[in-house]
């Protein structure tokens, strides 16, 4: 297992990895970081939780530091949730350059978006649908001049419904200059994203995970087939049980719509669990 050190990385980021408690390279970090900052386009896939963000936060902060400028990097993400995470870990082992982001996500005010779109941020982090929305009715920012085009999770970008994914795709390409270094990062090679490879990909280099399972050994998954109608009863029965086991733990739920995030929020409430809801 090599250090950081040994990758390439400066010392100043070197620094930040250390404050946030990570000291080793993941296999996923090791392999990709090296060609990132070599100025290769990549492909990386491994599992979930195996340290993928951080492969391509920490060059992208690199190469930032030595020409900062403008709009230097484009981040595209399948969910709001991952955008907001992708952009934290920017923010924390970016503060060092005073980094500036942009969130582009749906649910949010798009004027609000544009004006800070025409601040000309260093990282903008997006959902395709909403930056693409921006691009076709706005004049205030342009991309002409980024260095980074980033997929991540770019198997889960693709399975969201291929016809308005293409359609949004094409318009960013359109806006993105064809001298920049494309990064996909995924947990799953499929067909899709091998074709996605060509079209807006120059003979990137390619690294995959061994492992046959997605998720990182420490990781403990389970699943309960329940009729759609008590779905609510076995969840307030499972919470109940783990808070009796463990009364220290914390417990997040994830869910598909804003609505019924805020609607199982005030249900649980009621059954007297202290919940909050984040919809942002």
């Amino acid at each position: 297992m090599s250090d950081f050190p040994s990758l390439g990385l400066s010392n100043w980021l070197i620094q930040q990895c250390k404050q946030m408690g990570i000291n080793k390279p993941t296999s996923v970090q090791e392999s990709c970081i090296p060609a990132i900052l070599d100025g290769r386009d990549c492909l990386g896939c491994a599992k979930t939780g195996s340290g993928k963000t951080a492969a391509f936060v920490l060059p992208v902060l690199q190469k930032l530091s030595e020409d900062p400028y403008g709009i230097f990097c484009l981040v595209l993400s399948p969910t709001r949730e991952l955008a907001y995470q992708i952009a934290e870990q920017f923010r924390v082992l970016g503060k060092p350059l005073g980094l500036r982001d942009c969130i582009v996500v749906g649910g949010m005010d798009m004027v609000t978006q544009a004006l800070e779109l025409s601040k000309k941020p260093h990282v903008v982090v997006a959902t395709p649908g909403r930056l693409a929305d921006h691009l076709r009715s706005s004049n205030t920012f342009h991309m002409k001049k980024i260095k980074f085009l980033i997929l991540d999770e770019a198997d889960r970008l693709l399975e969201q419904g291929c016809t308005d994914f293409t359609k949004d795709l094409e318009v960013i390409l359109r806006a993105v200059p064809a001298s920049r270094q494309t990064l996909l990062f995924s947990a799953t090679l499929t067909d899709t994203l091998q074709e996605l490879k060509s079209i807006a990909m120059n003979k990137p280099f390619f690294w995959e995970s061994k492992s046959e399972v997605r998720t990182v050994d420490e990781l403990d998954q389970r699943f309960i087939l329940t009729p759609e109608k008590v779905k609510d009863a076995y969840l307030v029965h499972l919470i109940q049980k783990f808070q009796d086991e463990h009364d220290d733990w914390s417990i997040m739920i994830f869910t598909n719509t804003c609505k019924n995030c805020q609607v199982l929020t005030m249900m649980l409430r009621e059954f007297n669990f202290p919940a909050i809801s984040c919809t942002r």
